[in-house]
């Protein structure tokens, strides 16, 4: 692999550990990454307000590609901004609550919001133990959330929103949400992807994170030849088709590893990327 112009990361089984940060070592190693004058980017599914504040202080990047593809900076400069209708927003919720899907629309800033008389499905859902087959880093997230990881509101007003995120650790119950959305999906344009088997996300059409590092790579004069980029999961999948070179984690799941230029030797839990980067980027 020769070196790359620029690296994008993805953050929810890549750079976070399980207990949903980045490590000290990560942050480090990042920061020697950009000392050689290598551009790092985030390009996460998560929303923008919730990426800083899962890294230790003084944690820096050069840009971020926040709710897959729907919110793009360089810098401080905002690149690009993408809204779900306000309709959509209201019939996704209106359907969500009607088959008992828990919900969180995300805002292009500020935390995601879901309506405080809706505590009780989430509730229902972080009950018991953590099913095995659910994310311990995901699962938690849930947990934070009825403490307060996300602000609970008494109306969802209009203010201009990036994306839903939607979660069930029952498999049929989320079948049925995904039938739900195909007649939706009739009356309104949106696309969605899955980071996990337990979650569906909602974004604007034909926007992912491939046209988000496609809009920074313009403004940057780089060919995505010259990228490197790694993930985990499936939401993934348009960054490592639009790629040159393309590393999965070793904890993603098969199918996404057999798509990919390379696979890292150690899991998120074990700093992966930064064992990969310091291997090869700084040590070559």
């Amino acid at each position: 692999m020769r070196q790359p112009k620029a690296i994008f990361l993805d953050m929810d089984g890549t750079l976070l550990r399980e207990d949903n940060y980045v490590s000290e070592e990560t942050m480090t190693t990042i920061q020697q990454v950009r000392a050689k004058d290598i551009p790092v980017f985030i390009a996460t599914g998560r929303g923008q307000s919730e990426i800083l504040t899962r890294a230790p202080v003084g944690f820096e990047v050069d840009g971020i590609i926040s709710s897959n593809g729907m919110t793009g900076y360089l810098g401080e400069e905002l690149l690009f901004q993408h809204t779900l209708d306000f309709p959509l927003v209201k019939d996704v919720i209106a359907a969500a609550r009607e088959l008992n899907i828990y919900y969180e629309v995300f805002p292009t800033t500020g935390e995601g919001v879901a309506l405080k008389q809706d505590q009780a499905m989430l509730k229902a859902e972080i009950s018991g133990e953590k099913p095995a087959d659910i994310l311990g880093s995901e699962w938690n997230e849930r947990v934070e959330a009825i403490g307060g990881g996300i602000t609970w509101v008494d109306e969802v007003k209009d203010i201009g929103y990036s994306k839903f995120y939607c979660f069930s650790k029952d498999a049929s119950k989320l079948d049925q949400w995904k039938a739900r959305l195909n007649e939706i999906h009739a009356r309104y344009p949106f696309s969605t992807s899955s980071s996990t088997p337990a979650n569906v996300e909602i974004m604007v059409t034909e926007k992912n994170k491939a046209t988000g590092i496609q809009a920074v790579l313009t403004k940057l004069n780089i060919d995505p030849a010259d990228i490197l980029v790694m993930g985990d999961s499936f939401n993934d999948v348009p960054m490592f088709e639009y790629a040159g070179f393309s590393v999965a984690m070793k904890n993603a799941p098969d199918e996404l590893k057999a798509m990919t230029d390379d696979v890292t030797r150690l899991t998120n839990d074990e700093n992966g990327v930064s064992d990969y980067l310091n291997t090869h980027i700084l040590s070559s």
